[in-house]
């Protein structure tokens, strides 16, 4: 029997994982059939097998150690979430030129086919590859016209084509037109892959204000709050503070970083401030109880409220609310999942 099968959910729990394609157990176990020989993600829709032909690992390398090969459906040895090989030099160019345009000749002429395209976005991004180009072109000019530059500059340098038509997808995104840009924010919003699943972050010009797991319960909730705390709209677009924390997300889950230094926004109430702050301040490695974080703000009789904050938390694992467990060392809620609260807290212990 695999020695890991103690970290891992039961194995009645993990296989109906599989049949059920649960992506919230993305991470958590790789499934390895015996009489093919491959091993899968969780969400693999490759056909399934009879669950006593499935032995489970918890990461890729102990699957390969016992002699599996990858499975060539869901390609298990890839992150989830990270742009496919096909697609990287188009988000490149991408990432270089925010105002390129691109229509479907041209993803063609790049040998890509366009319907592919767009249904990466849509899944992915939840959007069209028109819309997210669009999205980023309206989150670059929102960025010239609040450094000085004329409305009509930034409409024809961001590739619009018409005033008209450049004032009517500005406001149509953002909810004010371009001429009141000097009052208005924007939270600029990307994707970025982690070995627990994709998460969504997103900036301002003062720092990360949101990083969620993308199947998080609640998010929406949690970006409309966002939304009406800094009267701001969420676009797709580009922030000097994500390859900062990019950087820093991966030293983590590579073992390598403790203590995360890439700026903050982080809008709430006073006692949501407070109890965000003492979170910051739970060692590494260490856990505490609600009652514990009660007391460290001096406010023992706020246990319940204290909860309700950590739950109100937008920025994971930076704000590491994942370290706050039951009085009785159970695993209790968590935004992102009880699982990977565990695996959060695994990685912690062991690179203590």
């Amino acid at each position: 029997m695999n020695m890991q099968l103690s970290l891992l959910p039961d194995i009645d729990t993990m296989y109906d994982a599989l049949v059920r394609k649960d992506s919230s157990f993305e991470g958590v176990f790789f499934a390895a059939i015996k009489t093919t020989g491959i091993f899968c993600r969780p969400t693999c829709h490759a056909r399934k097998p009879k669950a006593e032909n499935v032995e489970y690992f918890g990461n890729s390398k102990e699957a390969l150690d016992h002699g599996y090969r990858p499975c060539k459906v869901c390609h298990p040895m890839e992150m989830k979430g990270v742009v496919p090989s096909w697609l990287k030099s188009l988000l490149d160019d991408i990432e270089a030129t925010p105002n390129i345009r691109i229509n479907d000749q041209n993803l063609r002429e790049r040998g890509l086919d366009p319907t592919r395209v767009r249904r990466w976005f849509k899944k992915n991004h939840g959007i069209t590859f028109q819309a997210y180009l669009r999205s980023l072109r309206i989150n670059n000019a929102f960025g010239q016209i609040r450094q000085g530059d004329q409305v009509i500059q930034s409409a024809y340098s961001n590739g619009f084509e018409s005033l008209s038509g450049f004032l009517d997808s500005f406001k149509n995104s953002t909810g004010f037109s371009p001429k009141e840009s000097n009052h208005k924010n924007v939270i600029s919003v990307t994707r970025i892959p982690t070995p627990l699943g994709p998460m969504i972050a997103g900036a301002t010009d003062n720092g990360i204000c949101l990083l969620e797991f993308t199947d998080r319960r609640m998010i929406e909730t949690q970006v409309e709050r966002l939304r009406k705390y800094l009267k701001a709209e969420l676009i797709p677009g580009q922030s000097p503070f994500f390859e900062t924390l990019t950087l820093e997300l991966n030293q983590y889950f590579e073992g390598k970083l403790q203590q995360f230094t890439v700026p903050l926004e982080t809008p709430g109430t006073e006692f949501q401030q407070k109890v965000w702050k003492v979170l910051q301040d739970i060692p590494y490695g260490k856990t505490r109880s609600y009652k514990e974080q009660a007391i460290a703000i001096n406010n023992l009789k706020a246990i319940r409220a204290v909860a309700t904050a950590n739950g109100d938390n937008r920025i994971a694992i930076i704000i590491p609310c994942h370290r706050v467990i039951g009085s009785d060392g159970s695993m209790t809620g968590y935004g992102g999942g009880v699982w990977r609260k565990q695996k959060l807290l695994e990685l912690e212990r062991k690179n203590c």
